[in-house]
């Protein structure tokens, strides 16, 4: 328990003082979350303001500049309209820093309102702000028709949207929130009929004197049955990634596993995860990297790994090239080993809300081989019955093999799987600031290369679909058109909208292939699709 006099430092916001990428002193604003005594030093652990929580750490008094200690603001209660005491509406900030005051009060107490907001904070300074950054805008699709398009041209989000990573009642940016679609406001001057082509109708492509620049003619849809799919109008009471943020108090806002020792690395967890709370004091907490299996010592590890005969994760190989090897796991069949893969994947997820009803999952998990056995190097899981089209429900590459092209690997294994599946496939949402940046990377990359191999036929201008891109690269329509809206491709000329492929994009695309040395194999796919829906196949 926690003494009085330490109470009073919790939920205060001062200057702290930490090192940027550049290894250069900065002293930016830092909410206190808990305070401890070692050895009668006062330690404090400390969210930074604007950062992502996987910075948050243990600091000592010297690097606090308490010149600038900011006390929670006290709020004056006011009637609500059933007569009932109620406050005045708060910002989400004020929310969280009131239900931590209660947390403190009554520690006891189970965590209540389930639907608490947490702040909006922007990512930390991973330049996702400029990576990142929302679709420049198109001119205005009419009004008459706006009901109709918004599925083909969805609409523009707020730069708040790609830096809040921690909002759960917003989708991430792939897609506008619920039925409330707000489209982009009708330019005056510009007028348009309303009957006009869907996806279904060709793009013509223009090839100029200079090859590598073209343009892509893109008429306006006339309608699309894809308006609302894969997008839930209410927070998600299903999947990995549950809009249920009862946990999210005092307790899981900090990281309470200091080490982890998997194989022959040393991981540093940057969340939460709810391991065994014996478990948490230890030093460093130890894997079997082949069952995942958590152990309390290095002796403990060392007896189990005399009797554990798996030298890869359980389940079916269906892939292998060279040292790659993908394994498909039953969450219902293989359930000890994919609840601890989960336990070990919240340390890195920050919104992952699913640890122990694993049965309606299956996991695909990446290894690379050695003569010591198949290492795991991350893995993505998905739902065996998706109403929404999700093709990953949550994805991971381990921070040792981070930075490689290992994330990419997974993106498109996951969508070879959609095409063998016969299906389009989109991920989970909200994606991390990570997963966000690799799928819009993998996005590019992928709808590039297809409208740089489009050849002339006969003479004539090479022509395609926004669906045949679609079915090209199981990727689903509204990802097709918010990635080229996010590279700005998207142009307007003469009473139609076009994609212009300026020499800028071709040569950066270029570039970035030639960087991407790992690639999925398909004929090294041996996967035969299931029918989930049958009850019996579970």
């Amino acid at each position: 328990p926690l003494e009085p006099g330490l109470i009073q430092n919790i939920g205060c916001r001062l200057p702290v003082l930490r090192k940027n990428q550049e290894h250069e002193d900065e002293w930016p604003l830092a909410e206190i979350l808990s305070v401890k005594e070692v050895s009668g030093r006062k330690l404090y652990y400390v969210h930074y303001i604007d950062f992502n929580k996987r910075l948050d750490e243990w600091v000592t008094s010297d690097r606090l500049d308490m010149k600038k200690l900011q006390f929670p603001k006290k709020e004056a209660k006011t009637p609500t309209k059933n007569g009932l005491p109620g406050s005045r509406p708060s910002s989400p900030e004020r929310e969280v820093r009131k239900s931590l005051d209660l947390n403190l009060q009554s520690a006891t107490a189970p965590s209540r309102g389930k639907t608490l907001p947490t702040p909006k904070r922007k990512v930390e300074t991973v330049p996702l702000a400029t990576q990142v950054s929302p679709a420049t805008p198109v001119p205005s699709l009419p009004s008459s028709a706006e009901a109709s398009q918004a599925s083909v041209f969805p609409a523009v989000r707020d730069t708040n949207t790609f830096k809040s990573r921690e909002d759960h009642d917003q989708l991430a940016s792939l897609t506008t929130n619920g039925t409330a679609r707000r489209l982009i406001p009708a330019q005056p001057g510009r007028k348009r009929k309303a009957n006009c082509g869907g996806t279904d109708e060709m793009i013509k492509v223009l090839q100029y004197n200079n090859p590598q620049s073209a343009s892509v003619f893109l008429p306006p849809p006339e309608d699309s049955q894809d308006s609302s799919d894969g997008i839930p109008s209410a927070p998600r009471m299903t999947g990995s990634l549950v809009s249920d943020r009862s946990h999210d108090d005092i307790v899981t806002r900090m990281k309470n596993i200091e080490c982890i020792e998997l194989g022959r690395h040393r991981l540093k967890p940057w969340y939460f995860s709810p391991y065994p709370q014996e478990l948490t004091t230890l030093p460093i907490l130890y894997l079997c990297e082949f069952c995942l299996k958590y152990l309390k010592s290095l002796k403990c590890l060392q007896r189990h790994l005399t009797k554990c005969n798996l030298r890869h994760p359980p389940g079916n190989e269906i892939y292998r090239k060279g040292t790659i090897s993908f394994f498909e796991i039953d969450g219902r069949k293989n359930k000890t080993y994919s609840q601890n893969l989960c336990l070990l994947a919240k340390c890195f997820l920050d919104h992952k809300t699913l640890y122990y009803d694993t049965d309606p999952f299956l996991f695909y998990v990446m290894t690379e081989y050695d003569s010591k056995g198949f290492h795991i190097v991350g893995y993505f899981s998905k739902e065996k019955e998706s109403t929404e089209d999700y093709n990953v429900a949550c994805i991971l590459t381990l921070p040792p093999y981070q930075r490689r092209g290992y994330g990419k690997l997974l993106i498109e294994f996951s969508y070879e799987l959609s095409k063998v599946e016969g299906k389009t496939g989109t991920p989970e949402k909200p994606l991390s600031d990570l997963g966000l940046l690799s799928y819009r990377s993998y996005w590019s990359q992928t709808i590039l290369e297809i409208l740089m191999d489009l050849k002339p036929d006969n003479g004539e201008r090479p022509q395609i679909t926004i669906n045949e891109i679609s079915e090209i690269t199981s990727v689903k329509k509204e990802d097709v058109i918010s990635t080229l809206q996010y590279l700005n491709l998207i142009n307007y000329y003469k009473g139609q909208y076009i994609l212009t492929l300026s020499e800028d994009i071709v040569e950066g695309h270029e570039r970035a292939m030639q960087k991407r040395h790992l690639r999925i194999d398909p004929k090294c796919l041996h996967f035969t699709p299931k029918d989930w829906s049958k009850r019996g196949k579970w």
